[in-house]
């Protein structure tokens, strides 16, 4: 595909988070970009309302394909049996996947691509944070809205680099490959390795077996960059032609926590002081100056822009505080990443209570044969909380969870579990809030629960 004859592009799920961003970024470039969708919800209704790119109908209208139409894309929202995707199929129209198409629009940049089971969000953001403020031109691709950016894709033709987060999850319904496959990079990252999306990847081995393939595909000349305290990291990341590759491991950052802030120890900048926490924000912060070591940025300047650096959206992100509570809310789901985010927030707040609510809201989490995963995740709180919707579970088609498995399966008999989302807000209502603090985990919204209103009423208590 030519980059300069694009002048219609129709996006398929054109709704979803990083689609309607691609979709923005691709009307900013000047192209003619349609979409449809059978259910978008907000930031990205205003914000395709905002360009002139939102549907008029909610739903999937294969009229709007035609032979004009020079790329289809298609969200992995989309299913096989799309009335759209088989109208695209039937004229022969280029389709891609989101990660297709980035790379196609990539194809003369130095792709640099970040994986993990955890941590590639921030080690994503810290990179593009750092680039923004030594005045680096650069695209990205990430999966959360950063500030500074206005936009969670961008693609231009001048940019020498591309940061893209490489998610494993499938990259659309029909190839179902994992979406870091088919960027290509150059300079690969891989953060950690904890078995997840159990629907698609059965076995831990089979999921593993993923990051092996991403670890293969590093170039001659190319660069890839590991957790190398991570024991699953270790068995994909083995140097297999060292003088080809550059095979970069690294660990924890040198740091001290002094009345809950976190101190960098450096060679030549001294202790610098940082907004990030958190052991696996310390290996995050590593893997980052590594990459962003091989594109030119000399340890000062990464340090100074990093003091800036408050942090992704709902990656510890910090509701409110007062002198005694703070409440935090992180994307954690996966049991490796509960297990991190509460330990973190326990280390950096040693003399503080914890209460730690976890939400179990993804297929993987809800499942009963993967759950067990989840032991010994939540330990670190004084208070354990799991919360999950009834509907969220029916609606999946699964198995009713009960709380005696639940309580088996973290290896907790103190965890409590709640079902209804009220009740969960008045018990963390009638908690007593001197000197502890409220971390809430989950990549769904407690059933709408509103979180501003529950931080100011937390904090008030």
């Amino acid at each position: 595909m030519e980059k300069k004859e694009l002048q219609r592009i129709h996006l398929i799920a054109t709704g979803g988070s990083i689609m309607h961003n691609l979709a923005l970024a691709l009307h900013d470039k000047g192209l003619q970009v349609t979409g449809s969708d059978d259910e978008i919800f907000e930031p990205a209704k205003s914000r395709l309302a905002a360009a002139g790119l939102l549907p008029k109908q909610e739903g999937w209208f294969p009229e709007k394909l035609d032979a004009t139409i020079d790329a289809v894309i298609l969200g992995m929202h989309a299913r096989p049996d799309n009335p759209e995707l088989l109208r695209a199929q039937e004229l022969g129209l280029p389709i891609y996947s989101f990660p297709e198409f980035i790379y196609e629009q990539s194809r003369d940049k130095q792709r640099i691509v970040i994986g993990g089971s955890h941590g590639k969000t921030s080690i994503t953001s810290i990179i593009m944070h750092v680039l923004k403020e030594n005045n680096r031109k650069f695209d990205y691709a990430v999966g959360a809205q950063l500030e500074g950016f206005d936009r969670m894709v961008k693609l231009t033709e001048d940019a020498p680099i591309i940061i893209i987060e490489g998610d494993e999850y499938l990259s659309d319904p029909i190839k179902r490959v994992p979406k870091f496959h088919l960027y290509h990079h150059h300079i690969g990252v891989i953060s950690g390795i904890s078995w997840d999306h159990i629907n698609v990847f059965p076995d831990p081995e089979m999921y593993r077996d993923q990051f092996r393939i991403f670890a293969e595909m590093t170039p001659k000349a190319g660069t890839l960059i590991y957790n190398k305290d991570d024991e699953q990291v270790q068995l994909v990341a083995v140097p297999r032609n060292p003088a080809d590759i550059n095979y970069i491991g690294y660990g924890v950052h040198d740091h001290t926590i002094k009345n809950g802030r976190t101190i960098l120890h450096t060679k030549k900048d001294g202790d610098v002081e940082i907004q990030l926490f958190g052991e696996h924000n310390l290996r995050n912060i590593n893997a980052a100056k590594e990459v962003c070591k091989q594109i030119g940025i000399k340890a000062h300047d990464f340090y100074n822009a990093l003091k800036t650096f408050k942090g992704a959206a709902k990656r510890l992100e910090k509701l409110g505080e007062t002198d005694t509570t703070v409440i935090y809310r992180d994307f954690a789901h996966a049991p490796s990443k509960v297990k991190a985010t509460t330990e973190a927030v326990k280390v950096q707040f040693p003399q503080r209570q914890l209460v730690a609510v976890l939400e179990l809201h993804t297929f993987s989490s809800l499942n009963k044969n993967f759950i067990p995963q989840y032991a010994d995740a939540l330990d670190k709180a004084d208070e354990a909380i799991v919360y999950f919707n009834p509907k969220t579970i029916e609606h999946k088609r699964m198995e009713m969870l009960s709380e005696d498995e639940l309580k088996a399966a973290f290896k907790n008999p103190n965890l409590k579990v709640y079902t209804d989302s009220e009740a969960l807000q008045q018990h963390l209502l009638n908690y007593s809030w001197q000197h502890a603090n409220l971390l809430l985990m989950s990549s769904g919204n407690y059933n709408n629960i509103n979180m501003e209103a529950l931080t100011q009423a937390v904090l008030k208590a």
